[in-house]
């Protein structure tokens, strides 16, 4: 598959090969703090994934940090604004800008993976949870760090944070706003694994889910969102039968099934 090279204002590189997009956060000597360019360059490069013809996302940082937050220098930008206006419009569906910059990651149909390393601390820590799993190196820092600066989490933070840790881990986390190491977010929930390199891990396992049924994989990601959305036990089952009858029988499936029988990689067209 040709490879698509896009950077959005400098702030977001995004690029697809062999049904992988690979978003990487391209404003390094910041520690890709998020200013309002970045918020929507990230925003956008979600949005321009969704119809895209992709299986999954890898999402990862430039430079010493995943992302270390918000940037200070655009506080006083912020604080000049209306909070009202600014924050009230559902401008992106259920959701405003700030909340978008996280949970356009849940909207993709594909699996996200987010590969952290260094600093995770706010709109990045909160990005990162909008990912189906995170891959952290072992001195990876991660933080809510709103209440530092006398805030709450309000970039979708308190959407995503219950469905992965207990109430108590994450009023704990909101409460002190102190950063916690990468071994104790895994076993909080916070982190998937932990990994020396976690970008070319992340990358492995991105290939891995790739090589599976593209058509399983969009339909286990929508059941498994439903459900953490609260769908129903009679509507899961419901789903569930549906979605598989929607797959058995069906060209994807079928490559899978002669692939085990042959020993090889199934080929998807």
């Amino acid at each position: 598959m040709p490879t698509d090279d896009h950077r959005d204002d400098a702030r977001v590189q995004t690029q697809i090969k062999d049904h992988v997009a690979h978003v990487t956060l391209t404003r390094g000597d910041k520690h890709n703090a998020v200013d309002t360019a970045m918020m929507e360059a990230v925003v956008e490069a979600g949005h321009n994934l969704i119809e895209a013809d992709i299986r999954a996302v890898v999402l990862s940082g430039e430079g010493p940090s995943f992302c270390a937050g918000l940037d200070v220098m655009s506080f006083a930008s912020l604080a000049a604004r209306d909070p009202e206006e600014m924050l009230m419009p559902r401008t992106h569906g259920n959701a405003n800008l700030f909340q978008e910059f996280a949970m356009v990651w849940r909207k993709l149909p594909v699996p996200v993976i987010a590969a952290l390393h260094g600093a995770a601390y706010g709109a990045g820590f909160q990005l990162a949870l909008g990912a189906d799993i995170r891959i952290a190196a072992p001195d990876t820092k991660l933080a809510v760090m709103e209440m530092k600066w006398g805030l709450i989490p309000d970039m979708g933070g308190l959407v995503l944070l219950p469905k992965l840790t207990r109430s108590d881990v994450m009023r704990r986390l909101i409460y002190t706003a102190s950063p916690v190491l990468a071994d104790q977010a895994e076993r909080w929930g916070l982190v998937t694994e932990l990994t020396e390199n976690p970008l070319y891990a992340a990358r492995a396992l991105a290939t891995e889910i790739a090589g599976k049924s593209p058509s399983a994989i969009r339909a286990a990601k929508k059941i498994i969102t439903d459900v953490e959305a609260g769908m129903p036990e009679d509507a899961i089952l419901l789903e569930e039968s549906r979605a598989q009858a929607g797959l058995i029988g069906k060209p994807h499936q079928m490559e899978v099934v002669s692939a085990n029988m042959a020993r090889r990689a199934p080929k998807f067209t």
